[in-house]
């Protein structure tokens, strides 16, 4: 008689040795991954985060046609050290904070579910981050570079520079700056119009990338490395949320990144008309905190003062009494700005502030006390007429002249500041960074498209407005 038992152990046996080999890898690999978080496991499991959302190579197509005349861009596929290879030691990328948290969902930032589906905590210095992704899947886009008439340029710079503020050595700091010069010169496509149809965007103010090698100023060297120095990349347009106002010859602001980026355009309006009925209790609000040493944000400690003393003023005074709700969006946004007329924009440790955008946001009129805090700056996305969305309240610093803000803001008639309220809340789109996988198109049957602070950016950029040409 035959037996069948052979077949079935022969089977048995090889079922279990599949199953062991499976076993001993799934052990090494936890082992390994334990390893690798044990010195920062915050950085492996955002960096994987990252990652999971990436466009995979090849990049995909888009997926709806270009609504920008003469705007038919390539993004270079960078050497991972230039963006996202900077990540996988994110707790280190600035020396103030762990920058994990803020990496994640392509620079988003953690989710904040209380504020709704489209709102996230996201980081101030993180506009580089958010552009690449919103590029990644813009229908602008083009994949191949000899259909592009612009060239971007994903660079993390602002990511890097900020965990470099504390490297004595120069040359260590400023290396891979001058290694994007090197590739970037040596790529093609640059040599058609001299590196004048490129550009990059910065997520950190242009005064960090433009150090003096000063010996006779200690006080020029605050941990700024030379990107934007370099020949090569004057030859470029450089976006950034600050740029120089008297050097920037080749720079352009672009807003900083509130909390909001709606996916669809229904969402964006919704938030439009919430604004509109909002009662708003307050006058006059400031949130931030005083500045010591810093000549142009003198005028902080007399906003904080009146501010204090009077009681149509919403006082958010920051510091470390107040540092937790400072740094609370929904404070921020739904119990300081939104429930105020005017939101007072003081310079702080540079010209310009993240505030300003969270307070059009907010609906809440601007007041600003330097024309480089917005008027120099961000002259692509704001009305050429200052008067028609803010107000501005000259501020002398050698005359002392002291402003009483609140009889100031008095004096505009109501009608006035109804019209003007309807003007900033119209600017919310296109100071808005918009979700990088938004259904912002006509083909999504949701109306017209609705443009966002890096369509607004590709317009200009498309409009033939190059820099000067730098040997």
């Amino acid at each position: 008689m035959k037996t069948t038992t052979t077949p079935i152990v022969i089977r048995y046996s090889s079922i279990c040795s599949i199953f062991f080999v499976s076993l001993w890898f799934l052990i090494l690999l936890v082992f390994l991954f334990r390893i690798q978080t044990s010195s920062s496991s915050s950085s492996s499991i955002l960096l994987l985060l990252y990652s999971s959302s990436s466009d995979p190579d090849p990049p995909a197509a888009p997926t709806s046609s270009c609504h920008i005349p003469n705007a038919s861009v390539y993004v270079y596929q960078l050497p991972p050290k230039f963006n996202a290879g900077l990540l996988r030691d994110c707790r280190h990328l600035n020396v103030y904070t762990d920058m994990c948290p803020h990496v994640a969902n392509r620079g988003l930032g953690q989710p904040l579910p209380e504020m709704g589906p489209s709102w996230f905590a996201t980081h101030q210095f993180i506009a580089e981050m958010i552009f690449h992704a919103r590029m990644e899947n813009h229908p602008c886009r083009v994949l191949h570079p000899h259909d592009a008439t612009l060239f971007y340029v994903p660079f993390y710079g602002g990511l890097h520079a900020s965990s470099n503020f504390r490297q004595p050595d120069l040359a260590a700091r400023d290396r891979l700056a001058l290694d994007l010069a090197d590739y970037l010169t040596g790529q093609p496509w640059w040599g058609r119009r001299g590196g004048r149809d490129h550009f990059l965007a910065l997520g950190r103010t242009a005064w960090d990338f433009m150090r003096r090698d000063d010996d006779d100023d200690p006080a020029a060297d605050f941990g700024a490395n030379c990107l934007l120095n370099l020949a090569p990349i004057k030859n470029m347009s450089v976006l950034s949320v600050e740029r120089h106002p008297w050097e920037g010859h080749n720079q352009r602001g672009i807003p900083y990144p509130s909390y909001f980026h709606p996916l669809r355009r229904d969402e964006l309006v919704t938030w439009q008309n919430r604004m509109r009925r909002i009662s708003r209790p307050h006058l006059f609000s400031f949130a931030g905190a005083p500045r010591s040493g810093v000549e142009k944000a003198a005028i902080r400690d007399e906003i904080i003062r009146q501010c204090g003393e009077s009681r149509r003023c919403r006082l958010l005074k920051c510091g470390r009494s107040g540092a937790t709700e400072c740094h609370n969006p929904s404070t921020i946004i739904h119990q300081v700005m939104s429930r105020s007329h005017f939101c007072l924009q003081a310079p702080g440790d540079s010209f310009t502030r993240r505030s300003t955008f969270d307070s059009v946001l907010a609906g809440c009129i601007p007041v600003f006390f330097s024309p480089h805090t917005a008027y120099t700056q961000y002259q692509w996305y704001l009305p050429p007429d200052r008067s028609d969305y803010s107000v501005y309240m000259d501020h002398d610093d050698e005359d002392k002249t002291v402003i009483n803000i609140e009889e100031e803001l008095l004096k505009i008639p109501e009608e006035k500041v109804e019209m003007m309220r309807r003007r900033v809340i119209a600017l919310i789109p296109t100071l808005t960074y918009l979700h990088p996988n938004s259904t912002n198109s006509a083909a999504a049957g949701e109306g017209p498209v609705l443009w966002d602070a890096v369509d607004v950016a590709l317009q200009h950029l498309s409009s033939n407005s190059s820099p000067p040409l730098y040997d």
